[in-house]
């Protein structure tokens, strides 16, 4: 595996700091923010310079029960190939659910969700990956996610559940010290038990991101320092590889770039002071790899995965009953969390809304999300909105509602109408 060194991960709010840093060898890229043929010319100069820069995919679900969207699997090879990337990423996750498997409408997550740690789970990852992997041009690896919420009558931990899906397919692994310490404070699993049976060979990567606590939860936020633990969870990782790369994830609430510097030396020390420990005893900690066999899923397979899928994401998005053996506690947490998220991407992806609507923005967003699933992706969600908006009549006497209806306008086509609103609920019934 190529040695990838210490890295960051590249956003347009701190591009001229990232072109600046000393000792930055690499850098992540989201995928589905990257234009291939209008490249950011940040990235441009990076790449011109030998800094390695990789596509970190977020919307291809390759734990949902589907088979992997063939025009998602394009995307991403044509963005791995316009930067040259020597691997692909993306997560062990579904972000949807529904649609002719189950006859249930799709509904978005618009988030990483975790998969269930399940025989049958597992089969429709492998195959899903299987499928990636023949789609793209470079190898790929996944990521284990963070998760707020745990399925009942998992099979397997997450490190045994790893071994096996690299075990038989092959993939590489990007392996989130942040999510492992999220998965922690939230499930109670210990991180040192899922390094020990990790297949470390099989490492591509490592994140490392900063979070905060409330109520008992671990938030993953991508906009907080990088704390002690995950710092702690990292060295001892080093202590059992040398991993071929670590980045530093941020997303939001970007520091100066002195404190993202500081935060970038904090890694590379945990690093250095995991490397400079022996843990032979800890290396043969998984069980032996067995001869890969590829085994076509049946799609009864497929349907009983996505029928617990769909039953989940329903309950998160759309508020039907939470599945028997979940706890309702913290589905309410990510329910919440996911409407949150929600409002702030739609507020990155259409920055007039929340100019528009002042500080009513967000009551009305989470109004709106409670009675809408997304079921098209965000830059959709935010036209819904703000045509629910005009149809109810919001701020009629005043500027507001004029630049709302031309912003609305600009983007959608004829103004909605009242009436077609009014028929099209009564068909619903």
């Amino acid at each position: 595996m190529e040695r990838l060194g210490t890295g960051i991960g590249w956003r347009p709010e701190i591009a001229d700091a990232v072109e600046r840093m000393p000792g930055i060898d690499w850098v992540e890229v989201v995928a589905e923010n990257t234009c291939p043929g209008h490249l950011p010319e940040s990235l441009r100069r990076l790449r011109g310079r030998g800094v390695t820069v990789v596509p970190h995919g977020v919307s291809l679900g390759l734990g949902g029960a589907d088979r992997p969207d063939e025009g998602r699997l394009s995307a991403l090879a044509e963005r791995a190939e316009a930067l040259g990337s020597p691997l692909v990423t993306e997560h062990i996750a579904f972000v949807r659910a529904g649609g002719p498997l189950t006859a249930s409408p799709v509904l978005e997550a618009g988030h990483l969700l975790p998969v269930p740690r399940t025989r049958d789970a597992l089969d429709v990852l492998c195959e899903n990956v299987r499928i990636a992997q023949a789609a793209l041009p470079v190898p790929l690896a996944v990521e284990n996610i963070a998760a707020l919420i745990a399925w009942p009558g998992e099979e397997m931990t997450e490190g045994q559940f790893l071994y096996d899906l690299a075990d038989r397919t092959g993939v590489r692994l990007l392996i989130d010290v942040a999510n492992l310490h999220t998965n922690h404070v939230n499930r109670g699993e210990d991180p040192a038990k899922a390094l020990a049976e990790l297949p470390v060979e099989a490492i591509a990567y490592v994140h490392v991101a900063g979070g905060f606590e409330r109520d008992g939860v671990w938030h993953d936020s991508h906009a907080h320092p990088v704390p002690p633990a995950v710092l702690d969870i990292l060295a001892e990782l080093a202590s059992r590889v040398a991993p071929p790369g670590v980045l530093l994830e941020r997303d939001e609430n970007f520091p100066d770039p002195a404190e993202l510097e500081r935060e970038l030396a904090g890694i590379r020390a945990a690093v250095a002071a995991g490397c400079g420990v022996a843990h032979a005893d800890d290396r043969a900690g998984g069980p032996e790899p067995t001869a890969a066999v590829a085994v076509a899923v049946a799609d009864t397979t497929r349907q009983r995965v996505g029928l617990a899928q769909a039953a989940v994401l329903s309950s998160l998005v759309a508020g039907t009953p939470v599945p028997e053996g979940f706890d309702r506690v913290r589905m309410g947490v990510q329910a919440r969390a996911l409407a949150a998220k929600r409002a702030d991407v739609v507020a990155k992806v259409a920055p007039e809304l929340p100019e528009i609507l002042g500080d009513g923005y967000r009551a009305a967003f989470l109004a709106y999300a409670q009675e809408r699933p997304m079921t098209g992706g965000y830059r959709r969600d935010a036209l819904e909105f703000a045509g629910r908006l005009l149809r109810e009549g919001w701020a009629e006497d005043n500027g507001s509602h004029r630049r709302l209806r031309k912003w609305w306008l600009d983007r959608s086509g004829p103004e909605p109408r009242r009436s077609v609103v009014r028929r099209a609920l009564l068909r619903r019934g």
